[in-house]
């Protein structure tokens, strides 16, 4: 478990992390989001006790890091596959790390052949692709069969069945009681990732919840219904109190989960019914309305300022300057 209380951290009169508390419980995966900027990657540096907190506090199963003996075998983290020797082989940079933690030569053979790389050991590290450096930063993160895990974009440059791989990895992971704390940019994957979210904003808490509850709390859900009966839908509807909105597409959007009774109704007076379908947004559609406010760094089109559109946020709820 990875306990929060407080927890601040300033560089001068940037404030970072602003007094952030939660907790990351075992069993489940904890996706950890946020805008660039938003402090993912200090909170995640400070748990470690790689950077240290201007205030507040954070303990790993009850423990500071530094309090840790051997920590590699309470928790394993990736936060830059690139943090290795590039002139040692990839066998030795685990041997290192086992050597020091006090962990069996043998568990570098296991987390070789775990994370794919027995046939490459010895090549060393200098030489390998982005996908393969990942690799080897999740086998250093799992080399002291650690039961916190703790991975900063896991899936940057792996291909399809490395992406599938580390999926099903956390979920095993997690499924075993351990704890998995995940952040990542890559929303789809989060989607299919993630049982619980903690997102931060300008470093400061925004959620702390179910992924089900996150997208529901932050996004628009609707019925969408089509019918070549159009009209006398609208008139049926109209006499039940649904005020359905017109689309382009001449279907008709109703707010709310009414599809059992949009069905009924369409049922009960003959009404034929070519779509019925329940709508929710994506992940990511919730994550761009809850954070809106929040992001530091916008790209723009190319345009002059003065002939780009205003941008609007999820369902047109207010307007602000890209």
């Amino acid at each position: 478990m990875i306990e929060l209380s407080g927890l601040t951290k300033r560089y001068g009169e940037k404030v970072a992390v602003d007094n952030l508390s939660f907790t990351v419980r075992p069993g489940i995966i904890t996706g950890f989001l946020g805008p660039n900027g938003a402090g993912k990657s200090t909170t995640m540096r400070m748990v470690l006790g790689l950077d240290r907190p201007t205030a507040g506090d954070v303990r790993i199963d009850g423990k500071h890091y530094d309090q840790l003996k051997n920590p590699l075998t309470y928790i394993g983290a990736l936060l830059d596959a690139k943090a290795m020797h590039g002139g040692r082989s990839a066998y030795h940079h685990l041997l290192c790390l086992a050597q020091a933690n006090g962990i069996p030569a043998r568990r570098v053979h296991e987390v070789l052949d775990t994370v794919g790389l027995t046939a490459v050991a010895k090549k060393k590290a200098k030489g390998f692709s982005l996908g393969m450096g990942q690799r080897l930063g999740i086998a250093g993160a799992l080399l002291g069969d650690p039961r916190i895990l703790m991975f900063d974009e896991p899936v940057n440059g792996l291909d399809p069945e490395g992406i599938h791989w580390i999926r099903n990895l956390m979920k095993t992971l997690a499924a075993q009681g351990r704890t998995v704390f995940v952040s990542s940019h890559l929303m789809s994957e989060m989607a299919l990732t993630a049982d619980h979210l903690v997102v931060i904003g300008q470093g400061r808490l925004l959620a702390d919840t179910s992924m089900a509850q996150f997208i529901a709390e932050n996004s628009r859900s609707y019925v969408r219904v089509r019918s070549p009966q159009r009209e006398r839908l609208l008139d049926v509807l109209s006499e039940a109190g649904i005020t359905p909105a017109r689309t382009t597409d001449e279907a008709l959007e109703v707010d709310g989960d009414k599809s059992e009774a949009i069905g009924e109704l369409a049922a009960r007076h003959q009404i034929v019914l070519h779509e019925l379908s329940p709508q929710q947004a994506s992940l990511e559609e919730a994550f761009m309305q809850l954070t809106a406010e929040s992001v530091e760094y916008h790209a723009h089109d190319g345009q002059p300022p003065a002939q780009r559109p205003p941008r609007q946020q999820a369902w047109g709820s207010d307007w602000r300057k890209g």
